[in-house]
Formats: structure tokens, C-alpha cells, sequence
């Protein structure tokens, strides 16, 4: 056995979201749930196939992000792993509608941040062990946080003032 640090591959600002499924049946659906979510929303799919011809398949609504999702496909190599790359949308937007699919057994990470994956290698495949989601905390939040929090939640919409 094998362990393995994947660095997610993306540009800065860009979320995505990487989920465990469980069907080639999610690829068409996840691309029906993401565009009934939000209008003209841009994004690339890619699902690891875990038997048969075990393919990495993929579908979106924009080549770059499609690019990007099956890049990282690539790299992880994990069965059943399912990465969604977002353009112009967040995964608030959509996560709870991505967990509402009956394929979709888990989800692991939902981000912007710089992200590792750690990987499992052994005779059989590849599986996916845990998620590094940006940096660890420098400290607890001061009353001054918490205004500078509940104001940037205002000033971009999530809250009523």
C-alpha cells in the first residue's frame, strides 16, 4: 500500500467540487441537476469509472473547465471519484442539489482553495483517503472578526442587513 499527495490543478478563484459516486448514470444526471441550478452556468464534469472499461468520463458546459476536471481525474485516478469544476457559479449554488443525486454517495471538498488529495494505491486501484482544504487556523475569531464576517456576508448578498 501506497500513499500518495495529489495537488488539485486549477486556477485561482475557481471552485470545485470533488464527490464519490457510484453509477456512469451521474454524468448525465449531475449535468442536468448543474444546469437546471443555475442558468448558464459553466463547468466541467469528470467521473472515474470503477469497472467495465473503466473510462474517465466527462461532460460540461465550457472545454476549460471540462479540461481541468479530467486532468485532475487523471491525476487522482481514483474509482468512483467525481470532480465538478465551476466557473461562474459557487458550490452553494448547487451542493445540496449535487447530494440529492442517488448516485452520489459522498462528498469530500467543495472550494476555491488550494486543495491536496491523498491518495491510496494498492494492487487493486486507487481510493481517495482524505482532502487538505487550504490552511489550518492562525488563530480563534475577536469580536472584529466577527463583524468583519457578518459584514462581508452582507456585502455580498448571503444575509439581510
Amino acid at each position: 500500500m501506497k500513499f500518495i499527495n495529489v495537488k488539485i490543478e486549477k486556477p485561482e478563484g475557481i471552485n470545485f467540487i470533488l464527490a464519490q459516486s457510484h453509477f456512469i448514470k451521474t454524468v448525465e444526471d449531475c449535468y442536468e441537476t448543474l444546469v437546471e441550478a443555475v442558468p448558464g452556468i459553466k463547468f466541467g464534469l469528470a467521473f472515474c469509472e470503477a469497472s467495465g472499461p473503466r473510462k474517465i468520463r466527462k461532460v460540461g458546459t465550457d472545454e476549460e473547465m471540462i479540461k481541468l476536471a479530467v486532468k485532475n481525474a487523471e491525476k487522482v485516478g481514483a474509482g468512483h471519484s467525481l470532480f465538478i469544476f465551476l466557473n461562474n457559479a459557487f458550490p452553494i449554488n448547487v451542493l445540496n442539489r449535487i447530494k440529492n443525486l442517488s448516485e452520489v454517495t459522498r462528498i469530500y471538498c467543495a472550494t476555491a482553495n488550494p486543495t491536496e488529495i491523498i491518495v491510496v494505491e494498492t494492487k487493486q486501484g486507487r481510493g481517495i483517503m482524505g482532502v487538505i482544504d487550504g490552511g489550518s487556523p492562525n488563530g480563534v475569531e475577536t469580536e472584529n472578526d466577527e463583524k468583519d464576517r457578518k459584514g462581508f456576508l452582507r456585502k455580498i448578498g448571503y444575509k439581510s442587513s
